[in-house]
């Protein structure tokens, strides 16, 4: 009797193996970057401005991309700082600035924070929208002013990072 407890306790803490893997992010991805962000239900921002902007189709393409996404917060963030400004992004006639921000938050190729960390401290990385932003990684990582909170969010056509403010081009 003993034996058999023991065996299903076995079983039963080998069941919890793979969903603590899927946690910390070695799950294999099932959603292209748009769907993730809309599933994550923290980008609700992001996502309408991606598709005010006409995006959705080319973050749901092969990439592979690296994408910063500001969460709500960091959109909520520069809200309070430029009052009105979500608002005034998200109108038909200003859609080149909106893409223009959001292109920004995205490089091509798939840069997991392993390979994040070993470039050089203020590496300057180009967007999709032309411009550079500047990683630092040595207290942590952060691009331009904007700290990572968390890394390695793998989809089907690449990665995305979160961060907790809204990056602008200069």
């Amino acid at each position: 009797m003993k034996l058999t407890r023991w065996t299903m306790i076995a079983v039963a803490a080998m069941a919890t193996i793979p969903a603590a893997f899927a946690v910390s992010g070695t799950r294999h991805a099932e959603k292209d970057i748009v769907d993730t962000a809309v599933a994550a239900g923290s980008f609700k921002t992001l996502v309408a401005a991606v598709k005010a902007a006409g995006l959705v189709d080319a973050l749901k393409g092969a990439g592979p991309f690296t994408v910063f996404a500001p969460t709500d917060a960091a959109f909520e963030k520069l809200e309070k700082h430029n009052h009105g400004i979500i608002a005034s992004l998200l109108k038909p006639e200003n859609k080149a600035k909106l893409t223009a921000i959001l292109t920004y938050h995205a490089v091509s190729g798939k840069f997991l924070a392993a390979d994040v960390l070993k470039l050089k401290n203020g590496t300057k990385v180009k967007t999709l929208n032309g411009a550079s932003i500047t990683v630092h990684n040595k207290h942590g990582v952060s691009v331009d002013k904007s700290k990572v909170i968390k890394t390695d969010i793998v989809c089907t056509n690449g990665v995305i990072h979160v961060i907790d403010t809204v990056l602008l081009p200069k």
